[in-house]
């Protein structure tokens, strides 16, 4: 899950530690670093940005006023410090506080938080938007292909593509395996094996350390066998 992130902060030595704790995070992208409050309007504005690093006491405006200026909110964790301004912050739904100096476990907690609520609201918009329109376009041989969700049956990693197989054929896609389950549900798609996933619904019985889906017999990783096994039993109705 890659997170659009912004730093607003006026303290070269507070900005510095936040840019190197962030290093841990391959999944941040670091779309700008801003020493006011208005320089990172412009980029709120273009950018999709999930998160930001928003300090209180800025120049020309702080950073509680530019809070309530701001139409589209991303995640906030407000980094200060003074602490007396907690309760303020929360009531405009910031996310997070940290108090300067910054500890590093502090820090990861708060990431922790802010990958946990990106990936609900994330679920959220996708489980909404496929219930409404249940299908994905993929790219095949330069073309976007639509595919019906309930027509996938499983997915194969290999290498740089993925093989992904329907009830209308094979179609290979320049695409990660993690990638492609990023796109779709939870609750209808899982992965069982480090090179395939399946839809949970088109398995027709369970061998030993493998399932069967439409006469094709697939592994399941050894890592994945209980949630597996679980999963499938515990799926309602009846393989297609």
């Amino acid at each position: 899950m890659n997170i659009k992130c912004i730093i607003i902060e006026d303290e070269v030595l507070a900005s510095s530690v936040i840019q190197k704790y962030l290093e841990e995070f391959p999944n941040i992208e670091m779309l700008g670093v801003f020493t006011t409050a208005m320089a990172a309007l412009t980029i709120l504005e273009e950018e999709e940005i999930d998160l930001v690093f928003l300090d209180i006491n800025l120049p020309k405006m702080t950073g509680l006023e530019f809070l309530k200026t701001i139409d589209i909110k991303p995640l906030v964790v407000i980094t200060t410090a003074y602490r007396e301004y907690a309760v303020e912050s929360f009531d405009l739904n910031v996310l997070d506080y940290l108090v300067k100096p910054i500890p590093l476990g502090r820090f990861l907690k708060s990431m922790n938080k802010v990958s946990d609520r990106l990936r609900l609201t994330r679920n959220n918009s996708q489980e909404v938007s496929l219930k409404n329109n249940p299908h994905v376009f993929l790219k095949v041989d330069k073309k976007l292909l639509k595919f019906r969700l309930d027509e996938i049956l499983f997915i194969e990693s290999l290498k740089d593509y993925i093989k992904v197989s329907t009830l209308t054929g094979d179609y290979l896609v320049h695409k990660s395996m993690t990638s492609i389950l990023e796109e779709l549900p939870e609750a209808e798609f899982m992965r069982v094996h480090r090179s395939f996933a399946i839809a949970v619904n088109k398995v027709n019985c369970i061998e030993g350390n493998t399932v069967e889906i439409s006469n094709q017999r697939i592994p399941i990783g050894r890592n994945y066998q209980q949630t597996t096994k679980e999963r499938i039993l515990n799926t309602k109705g009846v393989a297609k």
